[in-house]
């Protein structure tokens, strides 16, 4: 079924209920002007991205700190706008999807801000889309509640995180929102219809719009979103500097411009973020044919106190309390189980992650589970105690270089047997789980999202590129992972049953990590190919 709203937007996927109430004319027409106005700088900066990749590949451009842009890093007279209301504490945050529960949850979890996630933590169906919009907007007015199968109903607290939203990045589309024909940006989809329906709603209430920016590769994607923000305001009739957003540093590649990110958003940008687990498959996408130096082990082994890792942390609380701005920790993935030594061994690696984090300056971090939130929020609390923040450690002793961030061999470790299955089999899982619309899955006590599930395939695929050897000298070659991938799948098939979508699963991961290229990401083929008629 297909409405056509105005000359200039159709609507292409199905109605459900109270649809309406998001993709009204106002805010069809609102998305619109975003589109005409930005989709075309959108494309040739998708486009420079290309470019860009094939020339680190070919080691044609070394990737260094931009010289053109050196001033910026050197001078120390600029700093980003004060912090809005309900940013000035940040010490405990929590990532989900923006399903009813996990709204609820999250908004009660006792963390100060809850990450509303459009992008790594949402299959985008149709239906995830406009109903994560539809739960934000009831939110927002306090009028959504949760009732589990117990019968156990649930409504927002007197005192709720503050909600910031991370619409998916600037490489995908909303292939239901059509414009002369061609998608809309899903980015400026899940930007504005939240800004368009919520803005005026929340400056009442005494907070502001505010935003997570995914997968930024560099400055000048950072500049687009400010001026999509200037623009944005303007429309609105909001003043200039309202929006607030937290950059996520997770592509190598932007690690080399915090500076630089911070100063282009400056007027509307509150933080960074560790975004560790799409950093390191930046590091694949970017290096993958870069020979054994970039080979990367087991990603168990792949922990933040890897020296090219911590050089990329460090580096990031530095930037960030220099211009003022908030450091955010990365995502702490583990969900509590039912089994009491397990937990104990997961809470202690959490307590050490948050405590690593907490020392170093940050001024908050991530979590993926209600349940990790005290263990956050008792770390921080005794780094901080009475201040909300760290902004006041400058971390003059750091000192980062270009070779420290790319010092991927300083990773050590092995890539092993358990290593390699690990991988294929929580590919399998996760886009299966994607497939069938939730696209945060738990899997082995941990907390998947689409971040972990690329890593996954894109280690499979460096291995088999590199002529990467097991830990007990066998080659990793494309029968071995083809071997490997049908015993994972018989015995996921047995866990799942029939429902599952695995025959789908198995196709995607042969085509993004046994295959002479490494697609940029499994998720914009998936997309356009199986989640455009789920309803």
């Amino acid at each position: 079924m297909s409405h056509r709203f105005t000359s200039q937007i159709e609507v292409a996927g199905p109605a459900g209920e109270r649809y309406d109430e998001i993709l009204t004319p106002a805010a069809l027409a609102f998305i619109a002007q975003l589109d005409n106005e930005f989709a075309g700088r959108r494309c040739e900066l998708l486009d420079e991205r290309r470019l860009r990749r094939e020339k680190l590949a070919s080691g044609e451009e070394p990737l260094d700190f931009r010289p053109e842009t050196r001033w910026i890093r050197n001078d120390d007279s600029w700093h980003v706008a004060p912090a809005a209301p309900g940013l000035e504490d940040r010490r405990v945050e929590i990532t989900g999807p923006t399903d009813r529960k996990m709204t609820v949850n999250a908004l009660n979890s006792g963390a100060k801000v809850w990450l509303a996630d459009f992008e790594d933590a949402t299959s985008p169906t149709w239906p995830n889309v406009i109903g994560g919009q539809l739960n934000l907007y009831d939110a927002i007015r306090r009028n959504i509640d949760f009732t589990t199968e117990s019968g156990k109903r649930y409504t927002i607290g007197d005192n709720p995180a503050t909600i910031v939203v991370r619409p998916r990045g600037w490489h995908l589309v909303e292939k239901h929102l059509r414009i002369d024909g061609r998608p809309v940006s899903a980015s400026l989809v899940d930007f504005g219809l939240y800004l368009f329906h919520n803005a005026r709603q929340l400056l009442a209430r005494g907070s502001g719009p505010y935003f997570y920016l995914p997968k930024l590769e560099n400055h000048l994607e950072a500049r687009l979103w400010n001026d999509v923000f200037r623009f944005a305001q303007q429309e609105l009739g909001i003043p200039q500097g309202t929006i607030r957003a937290t950059v996520l540093i997770e592509t190598i590649t932007a690690a080399f411009e915090m500076d630089e990110i911070l100063y282009e958003l400056r007027e509307h940008a509150a933080g960074l973020n560790a975004g560790r687990w799409d950093y390191i498959f930046s590091i694949i996408k970017n290096f993958g044919d870069a020979g054994a130096d970039f080979v990367l082990p087991d990603r168990a082994q792949v922990t933040m106190t890897a020296p090219f890792m911590r050089a990329y942390t460090e580096l990031l609380v530095q930037t960030c309390h220099k211009r003022g701005a908030h450091a955010i920790g990365g995502m702490a993935a583990f969900i509590p189980s039912k089994d009491p030594e397990a937990n104990a061994l997961a809470f202690e690696q959490v307590r050490q992650d948050k405590e690593r984090e907490a020392h170093d300056g940050f001024d908050g971090s991530w979590v993926a589970h209600p349940g990790l939130v005290p263990v956050c929020r008792e770390v921080f609390d005794e780094e901080l105690g009475g201040w909300p923040n760290q902004l006041g450690r400058l971390r003059e002793d750091v000192s980062v270089t270009a070779a420290d961030l790319l010092n991927v061999a300083s990773a050590g470790g092995e890539v092993t047997e358990k290593g390699l299955r690990s991988n294929i089999n929580i590919a399998l899982r996760y886009v299966d789980s994607w497939l069938r619309g939730t696209g945060a899955a738990a899997i082995f006590n941990l907390m998947e999202d689409a971040a972990t599930a690329e890593i996954a395939r894109a280690q499979v695929w460096q291995w088999i590129r590199n002529g990467t050897k097991l830990d007990d000298g066998t080659a990793i070659t494309p029968e071995l992972v083809r071997s490997m991938l049908d015993e994972e799948l018989a015995g996921i098939r047995a866990d799942l049953g029939a429902e599952a979508k695995l025959d789908d699963a198995r196709e995607i991961f042969v085509e993004t990590a046994l295959g002479e290229k490494l697609p940029n990401f499994l998720t914009t083929g998936a997309y356009a190919r199986y989640l455009t008629d789920l309803v």
